[in-house]
């Protein structure tokens, strides 16, 4: 069974897992949602579900501007611990610089890889 982009994204917004980790659970499961979801179960990864539904009151806001051209990101974070630490701040820097290089949505972007990395933002950020 194929499956669509739409597919992924309504596995990632049920289980709260990536989304090269979403399409690898269709991939396996040929596009069966529910056994897709199993399989991320199995694998640990909706874990992160229970997470997104804290608050994340703090954070920093990245702005990256080439000629005409700038963006703004805003990523949140649990605690200005977290906000603070220099490796947060370089995760929205690199951030801010792949919404920048990419046209498009919050998918196209949320689906690049991350400036400096091998990761897309998407799972840069539910990894971090």
């Amino acid at each position: 069974m194929a499956y669509t982009a739409t597919d992924v994204k309504n596995l990632r917004e049920r289980t709260g897992a990536g989304m090269m980790d979403c399409k690898k659970a269709l991939d396996e499961t040929g596009g069966d949602m529910e056994a897709a979801v199993d399989l991320l179960r199995a694998k640990g990864l909706a874990a992160v579900a229970k997470k997104s539904s804290r608050t994340a009151a703090e954070g920093l806001v990245g702005v990256a501007v080439s000629g005409t051209k700038g963006v703004a990101v805003e990523v949140n974070s649990e605690t200005d611990f977290v906000a603070k630490n220099e490796q947060f701040q370089d995760l929205v820097r690199r951030a801010a610089a792949t919404a920048l290089d990419t046209d498009g949505s919050v998918e196209a972007i949320a689906a690049a890889t991350i400036s400096g990395g091998d990761k897309s933002v998407a799972d840069t950020l539910t990894d971090a």
